[in-house]
């Protein structure tokens, strides 16, 4: 089978396309034919060294968390799967070094996968794995929040999404729509308000032309109830200034900062506002679980899609250029970043 390898951290020159054996399932294992792959800012960090590496240098990895595709092989013990089954997998790559969606098959562990349901398709259940479930995750950590998502779970709660026009902010939009919440997106374009605007979000302000807090505070004289941030060191002064008492700053990035976040302490103080900082890795699988069954509800009530109509435009490479899909995420093309792996049928 075809995948793409690299064996050493670096640039996306690292990334080459390689034959190896296709893989057999182990007991409580299920082989998967991937039909799209997906490429995140996760994935070329770990790939760069970036981020605490999977594997050692010299030892084969195969890149990508996410992707979609079709069962093909089922090991000894494993219920629910079924050859010819529809899927899309969690976090595929942290499970082996060389378990990553780049390729054409991947044994995974049966509860690595969930049921795409009828309705979505592969671009959906690739592309929208890792960032609805950052998204999940940062919209149901409030004190008084929900924590599972669902029709009208955040009804009447105003929700500022940073960054609205990134995969992770257009799917926290979409999903706070979903759920019931007034949406304010902050954005640097207009051509990146139109996109936070499709996604569903009723306010768009632009924090290279406006002042932002006094645009919020307009929309919301009493504060936001939660802020899904992208920036944590750039954003830090305006969070005191848009959250109301009890507020919660759902941290999943750092975009433009130096690593550390300076909070004012009597402003927070009084407010009795939290943060909650998040990634994936290490959120625990019940937590991963309940935002794969929500995110699944949401695909399918068409909560959840894709295009520039939805504020996602798709990029789409096949599989031998996945070190160009590396290097246009890499360079901050906006949209999400698909490969083409295998036919869908």
């Amino acid at each position: 089978m075809k995948a793409v390898t690299y064996h050493r951290h670096g640039g996306p020159e690292v990334l080459t396309v390689s034959d190896l054996p296709v893989p057999e399932p182990g007991a409580g294992e299920v082989r998967v034919r991937i039909v799209v792959s997906a490429v995140n800012p996760t994935d070329w960090k770990s790939r760069s060294g970036r981020l605490a590496p999977s594997a050692g240098e010299g030892e084969l990895q195969v890149p990508n968390q996410d992707g979609a595709g079709v069962v093909d092989a089922v090991g000894s013990g494993v219920d629910g799967f079924a050859v010819g089954d529809r899927v899309w997998v969690l976090l595929a790559a942290a499970w082996k070094p060389e378990s990553g969606t780049a390729q054409e098959y991947v044994v995974l562990p049966a509860d690595r996968l969930v049921t795409l349901p009828a309705g979505a398709g592969f671009d959906e259940g690739a592309a929208f794995a890792v960032p609805a479930l950052t998204a999940h995750r940062a919209l149901t950590v409030a004190e008084d929040g929900p924590q599972r998502l669902a029709a009208d779970a955040l009804s009447g709660k105003t929700v500022l999404v940073s960054g609205g026009a990134g995969a992770v902010g257009n799917a926290t939009i979409q999903l706070a729509r979903w759920a019931g919440a007034t949406v304010i997106a902050t954005v640097s374009t207009e051509e990146k308000a139109a996109l936070a605007r499709a996604a569903g979000a009723q306010h768009v302000v632009r924090y290279t032309s406006e002042d932002v807090a006094a645009a919020v505070r307009k929309i919301a004289p009493d504060g936001v109830d939660l802020i899904v941030e992208v920036a944590a060191g750039v954003n830090a002064a305006l969070h005191p200034e848009v959250l109301r008492p009890r507020g919660t700053v759902a941290v999943y990035g750092d975009d433009g900062g130096t690593g550390s976040v300076t909070v004012d302490f009597g402003r927070n103080l009084w407010l009795n506002s939290r943060y909650q900082f998040l990634v994936l890795y290490t959120v625990g699988w019940d937590k991963l679980r309940d935002g794969a069954s929500d995110v699944t509800a949401a695909l399918r009530d068409g909560a959840l899609q894709l295009g520039p109509d939805h504020g996602l435009p798709v990029h789409r490479f096949p599989l031998t250029e996945t070190a160009r899909a590396h290097a246009a995420s890499e360079h901050g093309i906006t949209g999400k970043v698909l490969i083409d792996v295998t036919p869908a049928s």
